[in-house]
């Protein structure tokens, strides 16, 4: 059987081109037992795959030139044969950029379209809604009544934050580029505040009007400038979840900025940086809060799709340009 499959062409110099994607046919082997054959529904992109396309060291494998890019994918059983698996079951993994493929019983795991969407389980019930809640609930360990401000608010891992920040009774600003964000965040998601970065010219005195009584924990998505002018508005005893730095992962030099290790020794501040694997064991726990959240209508979520299998590399350059609100998915 041939199918379709996306690979890296080359290693991008600076900001990821299409150039650096090429679309070919590619042969399939027949399923063999313990195997099953699946049909890709919805692909995930994320910014992570930019430090993949890299041939540097780093906590994940970097992609292989000339081999599909990989990625989580929601995808449908045609055959079996696995004893744990039918025809017409609905099963998540992290899987190659192809339409059709061959998987292993060992590296998918069913999903229930009856608690939420399929796509949910490569957002709010996959990595990123994971991650949100290890990075904020283990991490930072919010109070009711403290202040949370969230960078990159209006992306797949940021709404996330906020809403739970708010469950658990803190105070949310969220930092988003666009005042359709901002809107969807405080209508939509019950953000207290927004603030549009790319229109605001003093992002530093905008954090500090938006948090009068200052900062307790800062999730941090983005860094660059945008994080290091929420640092200045800090509290004693402040909390920074390191999630990302999408602001930087295109830079070819390594970005200078303000050195405040100062202000962390003087206001006692923790950061710590970390990925969802870390929490590996505890997925159990946080996919039945994020569940029950969504059940209860205390969480809700967006999505942005982007329509067609050859779309996918299009849509993850729009990450990087700001153009998802919510989770972005690639529907074959």
């Amino acid at each position: 059987m041939t199918t379709q499959q996306i690979v890296l062409a080359s290693r991008p110099q600076g900001t990821p081109t299409l150039a650096n994607f090429r679309t070919e046919n590619a042969e399939l082997a027949e399923v063999k037992p313990g195997e099953v054959a699946l049909k890709g529904l919805y692909y995930s992109v994320d910014p992570y795959m930019r430090g993949r396309m890299n041939d540097a060291k780093s906590y994940v494998q970097s992609f292989h030139i000339d081999h599909p890019i990989t990625g989580g994918v929601v995808a449908t059983v045609v055959e079996s044969k696995s004893d744990n698996f039918k025809t017409g079951d609905l099963v998540v993994g992290l899987l190659p950029w192809r339409k059709e493929f061959i998987a292993s019983e060992r590296t998918i795991q069913k999903i229930d379209a009856t608690i939420a969407p399929p796509s949910y389980y490569l957002g709010i019930l996959g990595m990123p809604g994971l991650t949100a809640y290890f990075g904020l609930v283990r991490i930072c360990k919010p109070k009711a009544g403290e202040t949370v401000v969230v960078s990159g608010a209006a992306g797949a891992v940021g709404m996330v934050v906020g809403q739970i920040a708010k469950i658990l009774g803190c105070r949310v600003i969220g930092i988003a580029g666009s005042d359709e964000k901002l809107s969807l965040l405080k209508e939509e998601f019950g953000f207290d505040e927004a603030i549009n970065y790319k229109t605001t010219t003093d992002i530093r005195k905008a954090i500090a009007d938006a948090c009068p009584h200052g900062v307790d924990i800062y999730f941090d998505n983005v860094g660059g400038e945008i994080s290091d002018a929420v640092i200045y508005n800090l509290n004693n005893h402040a909390r920074i979840a390191l999630c990302g730095q999408i602001s930087l992962y295109n830079n070819e030099k390594v970005a200078m900025g303000p050195r405040l290790q100062s202000l962390f020794v003087s206001k006692s501040v923790m950061i710590q940086g970390f990925i969802v694997g870390n929490y590996q064991s505890d997925y159990p726990e946080g996919i039945h809060h994020l569940a029950e959240w969504i059940k209860i209508g205390k969480l809700k979520y967006t999505e942005t799709i982007v329509h067609g299998f050859d779309q996918l590399p299009t849509a993850l350059l729009g990450l990087f340009k700001g153009e998802n609100t919510g989770k972005m998915i690639v529907k074959a």
